[in-house]
């Protein structure tokens, strides 16, 4: 026992003194700030602040890059989904499939169109599990929301192959996943509509909120441009349904549209993160697996760790940022007290939201500090 003391401080002292931030959008902006200025003086100066040109030219592209005829730019992610249940026109005594380990307004924006929801059990990619959704359909279901989580695409043909069988609509949540394919399709073309986020955060975002709706659907799109803008046709006295205030403002499509060039650049830094982890750690901790002949974009990189609080401590203590995404399942939130679910309902969820911790992983990283990401994990597993 007396030797072991100086051996593993000497080890200890071994390792680097490195900061890595689990974010950092003043790396990510820093580049681009000339080109972010001008975009935001060529709104100045046009001054067509709400739904200008900008939008439309991201709308095209979005469109374009996800393989649909239709795009269309809302205020969030959120308004997003909530304007596609709307659009179906799904609300009280309805109900919508989805999944339990997401962001809240997953199934919050099924709540707040008066519809429940109820939630499938995830496997082991952290996607909703095909088996635990088909158990969930029943009478009144209208729809499925599949979330295609931290950037990694769900298991979309067994998904929809239930759906076509139980005639129920299929609503992509693909607010982590732009850019993601699944089987060389890409996510926001595989279900009726796609729902996507350009929060900061995401892979590609403005510098505020925003969101995009994909679909194919030439009526739901028509539908859709209405609702966002207080039900116009055109103008108030061409106003054909009651409608919302949901429109994209200029300014971040045309930051959007700076960053857009860089979407694939920063989508392969991260598949290359991610590559170096999972070499680096697979003795360690559990990594999700990606599926066959998918391209997962890791907006996020969670792994499944044993004594996961401890480790998240041991990586802050070396100066090393992560997060806990998502620590309760929605179905145990109070806000969800009232569809009664109770602990142990989804089990396997309820188990990842005890290990699940995402390590940092974003354009601004450098290999050096993915790989010292992964020393100071080896380092805590081997002590």
């Amino acid at each position: 026992m007396p030797e072991v003391a100086p051996v593993v401080s000497k080890r200890r002292a071994a390792l680097k003194k490195l900061s890595v931030p689990f974010v950092d959008l003043g790396a990510r902006h820093a580049p681009l700030r000339a080109r972010l200025l001008e975009a935001v003086g060529r709104v100045l100066d046009h001054g067509q602040f709400i739904l200008g040109p900008e939008v439309a030219e991201l709308e095209e592209r979005w469109a374009r890059r996800c393989g649909v005829r239709h795009a269309i730019g809302v205020s969030s992610g959120t308004a997003a989904l909530s304007l596609i249940l709307k659009a179906l026109d799904i609300g009280a005594g309805d109900e919508v499939v989805t999944a339990p380990n997401s962001f809240i307004a997953s199934a919050s924006s099924v709540v707040l169109a008066g519809a429940t929801p109820r939630f499938a059990d995830v496997g082991d990619d952290f996607n909703m599990d095909p088996e635990s959704v088909q158990a969930c359909i029943r009478e009144n279901t209208r729809a499925i929301v599949v979330v295609h989580l931290t950037g990694r695409p769900a298991a979309m043909d067994e998904i929809n192959a239930i759906a076509n069988r139980r005639q129920v609509v299929v609503i992509e949540d693909a607010a982590q996943a732009m850019g993601a394919k699944s089987a060389g399709r890409p996510v926001g073309s595989l279900g009726l509509a796609g729902a996507f986020s350009l929060h900061p955060l995401k892979i590609i975002g403005g510098c505020g909120d925003a969101g995009m709706i994909t679909t194919d659907d030439d009526a739901l799109a028509d539908q859709l441009r209405r609702l966002r803008n207080h039900g116009f046709q055109n103008r108030q006295e061409d106003c054909t349904a009651w409608g919302y205030n949901e429109r994209m403002d200029t300014l971040q499509a045309a930051l959007a549209l700076v960053k857009w060039d860089h979407l694939d650049t920063w989508i392969q830094r991260r598949r290359d993160q991610a590559a170096i982890y999972r070499r680096r750690l697979v003795k360690f901790v559990r990594i999700p697996p990606d599926r066959p002949n998918d391209q997962a974009v890791y907006q996020t990189f969670p792994v499944l760790a044993d004594r996961r609080d401890s480790l998240a401590d041991f990586l802050r203590h070396h100066d090393i940022g992560c997060a806990v995404h998502y620590p309760v399942p929605i179905h145990l939130l109070e806000a969800a007290r009232e569809l009664g679910y109770r602990r142990g309902d989804l089990p396997e969820a309820e188990k990842q939201a005890t290990r699940t911790l995402s390590l940092p992983i974003h354009e601004g990283l450098t290999d050096e500090q993915i790989h010292h990401v992964c020393d100071v994990i080896e380092r805590f597993y081997d002590e």
